[in-house]
This record gives structure tokens, C-alpha cells and sequence, in this order.
């Protein structure tokens, strides 16, 4: 049981209209009473309410800032401890004042996701649903925000608790059949564990089947723009950004680093890589440039491959197709607006016809057939139904994975009719597998771990 009272600023700090300081814990009412002067005491204020005042140095008795204070009483708040919320004016120095007297009273500054990490402890919300507050709060598109929100909600530990149970059931009936030897069959126990191994492996099948797109959602696609310089690789990421983000000239070699930028494309996240043209060179700064260039396209998801349209294939870009032919790629054919010289015939012995996309960067056309190019590249030009479940935590992901292969175990090694306290070890590893991904069997470091991960007021 959490017996401190911590506080810790809920909003950025900055220049806004309010700023808002969150306070949790028992003593959370007792210690911000002691600071704080209005109509009404906040010891005596009921649940759910927000009182005028003043923060008061109780050393001096000034008046240090006008507030609100909202209280919410255990168990009726997110950390389902006593909470006040003080919201002061905005700006560094008035929430510096206020913090400041809040620290010399019983109460310590949270650790990052503390608030958080509580809601989990007292029993609140589970760890998968913790993490999809993180998810929340990081969301780069629409989408990845209502995936985060279902999961904040509880919907995949509504899918996760029956296979549990299911689980839990069969192991109940193993003991039995151990304990109890003459009261049972076992190669009934045997078909049993089969029959329910398949039935939870299916439901997992159903929960992996959105896991490349959940990961999407909530990680987005890294995407490299490549090509030689002066191609228009530059001028494509501002047209996709929607800003003059990179600087553009007529230069080669203008671009020395690589740029990122996040962008969203029919609601999925875009992470935008806008390299230095490849090529060979002699400058010993570009040189460094075109080297992460390299390392950009062996790592990005998907590959923006731009070509001039208006010239013929250059030998640095027959090596490059050679490096990136069958990976994920999409072939821009920039600059359509001036007359052709580049041999489609060339690119169609490497790309699809469905991969080329023609373009003119500089008169806006195109961009429109390039966003739908990446859409059905990954989803098939379509997202799931919203009501469909995205498993989108890498984590999740991976315990899914394990607990199916340990389900799988079970399944052939009651299929060869291995003893069956031997096959109650897969079966209880699945549990604990799933149990782990809604916090139920995690250990502490990774729960720690976890946590740390959110930022200092949540």
C-alpha cells in the first residue's frame, strides 16, 4: 500500500492561460488544506468539487497565487486516492511559487508515471491499459489515437481475461487428474487440453492478425525519400509535410544530413527521412551525408525511391535498385512536367507498375496517387472496422506470440500423449504469458521499466 503523497505538474511548462498541478495521496487533502485559503476548507469540501482561493506561504502568510482546487476523495479518482488538481495562472514563475510551497509540506515531487503506475497498483486499470495511456499521449494520427483509446478503455484485456480463464479451467482439471488418477481418463484429459489449446491459439491468431497494423498505428512507418541529388527529394517531403521544412535549391548536394519529419497519410503515420542524394563525392561533409543516407535505407519500413523523369537512369541509380529491389518500395518518377528521356522499361525488370508513381513536386500533382500508393501498400487501401481490436505494443505482441508457441507445445505433446504433468508446465506458461501482458504475472523491474517511460505528471 502507497503511503507518500506526491505532487507533480499535469500540464507543459510554459507560456498558457492555466497550468495545473496534481497532488495524490492520503495526506494529499490534509497538506494542500494547510496552503490553501478559500470560502470553504478543503478538508471539510465534498467529493467533486472546486473551490476559489488563495496558495498562502504559511511561513508568512502571503498570498502566493490565485488557484482553483478541484477534490476528488478516494476511491473516486484516477489514482483512486485522494487527488486535488490546483489549477494556477500559466508561466514558469507561478507554478515554480506554487510548487515550491507544496514541497515544503509532507508531500514529495512523482517520479515519471507515478500518478499512473498507481491507478495500476490500487487496481484501477491493468498494465496494458496503463500503457495505452502512454499510447494516448503519443498518438501521431486520429486512428492511433481511438486504437489507444479502446485499449485505455480495457478492450483487449476483455479479450485477454477469458483465454485466461479458459486456461485456468484446463489447468484445474490437470490437477485432478494428477491428484485424483482413478477418477479420471487420461486421454480424456489429453483431448481436452487439445481442444482448448486450439480454441485459445485461434483467438490469438485473431489478435495477431492486426499486429503489423497496430504496430503501424502506433509506431508509424519509417520512411526513407532517396534518390540522387537534385531529383526532388527535398521539395517531395515539404509537399508531404505541408511546409517548407527542407531547404531547397538547385544545388546538388544541398541536403548534408538527414532530415525527419512526421507527416499523416490517410491516418497512418509517416516518419519522414529526407536523405542526402546518393552519389559518389569527394566533399568530406557530404560524403558523411550519403553514409547515413545508406544506413537510413537499410533501415526505413518503406522506401521513396525519386528518379528525374526528365533524364535518362544515372549508374548510381542502377545500383541503388539493385540494393533495394524486394523490399518495400514506391518508384517516383518526378518532374513529369518537363519531356521524358528515363526508360520505363528498365524499372518495370525491378518495381511493379502498381509501385511507379508519376509526379510533378513543383506543380503539386501527383501527391494525391502517392498517399493512396502508400495506404494500399500496407493496408490494402483500407483500415479495419473501428470496432476491430489493433494489437499495436510491441510487447504485447511478443507475449502473444510466446504464449501461442507454448499452447502449441501443449498441443503435441498431449497429441503423443506425453504425461501430463510434463504438458501442465506449457499450459501454465501460456497463463502466465497472457497474465503478463495485462500485469497480472509481470515482475516488478518490468513494471518499473514500464512506467518510467511516461512523463513526469501523469
Amino acid at each position: 500500500m502507497v503511503s507518500d503523497t506526491i505532487a507533480a505538474i499535469a500540464t507543459a511548462v510554459g507560456e498558457a492561460s492555466i497550468s495545473v498541478i496534481r497532488v495524490s495521496g492520503p495526506e494529499a487533502v490534509a497538506e494542500v488544506s494547510r496552503i490553501f485559503k478559500g470560502r470553504v476548507p478543503l478538508d471539510q469540501a465534498d467529493s467533486h468539487t472546486v473551490h476559489y482561493g488563495h496558495i498562502i506561504d504559511p511561513a508568512t502568510g502571503e498570498r502566493v497565487e490565485e488557484v482553483l482546487a478541484t477534490i476528488m476523495r478516494a476511491p473516486r479518482s484516477f489514482t483512486m486516492e485522494d487527488v486535488i488538481e490546483i489549477s494556477s495562472h500559466g508561466g514558469v514563475v507561478a507554478v515554480r511559487r506554487v510548487m515550491d510551497i507544496l514541497l515544503q509540506q509532507r508531500i514529495r515531487i512523482a517520479e515519471p508515471g507515478e500518478f499512473t503506475k498507481r491507478a495500476f497498483l490500487n487496481g484501477r486499470i491493468d498494465l496494458s491499459q496503463a500503457e495505452g495511456v502512454i499510447d494516448l499521449i503519443r498518438s501521431k494520427s486520429d486512428r492511433a489515437f481511438s486504437v489507444a483509446l479502446k485499449q485505455v478503455e480495457g478492450k483487449l484485456s476483455r479479450q485477454i481475461k477469458p483465454l485466461q480463464q479458459t486456461l485456468i479451467e484446463t489447468l484445474a482439471h490437470i490437477e485432478v487428474n494428477i491428484d485424483y488418477p482413478e477418477h479420471d481418463v487420461e486421454s480424456f484429459t489429453a483431448d481436452l487440453i487439445k481442444n482448448k489449446s486450439a480454441e485459445v491459439m485461434a483467438e490469438i491468431d485473431k489478435l495477431l492478425r492486426t499486429a503489423n497494423e497496430g504496430k503501424i498505428l502506433r509506431e508509424g512507418i519509417t520512411t526513407a525519400i532517396v534518390g540522387r541529388p537534385n531529383v526532388g527529394k527535398s521539395s517531395l517531403l515539404n509537399a508531404l509535410a505541408h511546409d517548407n521544412r527542407a531547404i531547397v535549391t538547385d544545388i546538388p548536394g544541398t541536403t548534408r544530413d538527414v532530415i525527419e519529419e512526421y507527416v499523416t497519410i490517410n491516418n497512418i503515420p509517416l516518419k519522414l527521412l529526407d536523405t542526402a542524394g546518393i552519389r559518389e563525392t569527394m566533399d568530406v561533409v557530404e560524403k558523411i551525408g550519403v553514409e547515413r543516407s545508406r544506413g537510413a535505407v537499410n533501415d526505413a519500413d518503406l522506401l521513396l525511391f525519386v528518379l528525374n523523369s526528365s533524364e535518362p537512369l544515372h549508374e548510381d541509380e542502377l545500383e541503388l535498385m539493385e540494393q533495394i529491389s524486394g523490399r518495400q518500395v514506391i518508384v517516383i518518377l518526378n518532374k513529369i512536367d518537363l519531356p521524358a528521356q528515363l526508360d520505363r522499361s528498365v524499372l518495370l525488370q525491378h518495381f511493379g507498375e502498381q509501385q511507379i508513381v508519376e509526379m510533378s513536386v513543383k506543380d503539386d500533382q501527383g501527391v494525391d496517387r502517392l498517399e493512396q500508393a502508400i495506404s494500399s501498400l500496407f493496408f490494402g487501401g483500407k483500415l479495419e472496422a473501428n470496432d476491430v481490436t489493433y494489437v499495436s505494443n510491441v510487447r504485447h505482441i511478443g507475449l502473444l506470440k510466446q504464449a501461442k508457441r507454448s499452447l502449441q507445445d501443449a498441443y503435441e505433446a498431449a497429441d503423443q500423449f506425453i504425461p501430463i504433468d510434463m504438458i501442465q508446465i506449457d499450459v501454465r506458461l501460456a497463463w502466465e504469458q497472457l497474465g503478463e501482458i495485462i500485469g497480472d504475472s509481470a515482475p516488478d523491474s518490468l513494471i518499473d521499466q514500464i512506467f518510467s517511460q511516461f512523463c513526469l505528471g501523469k
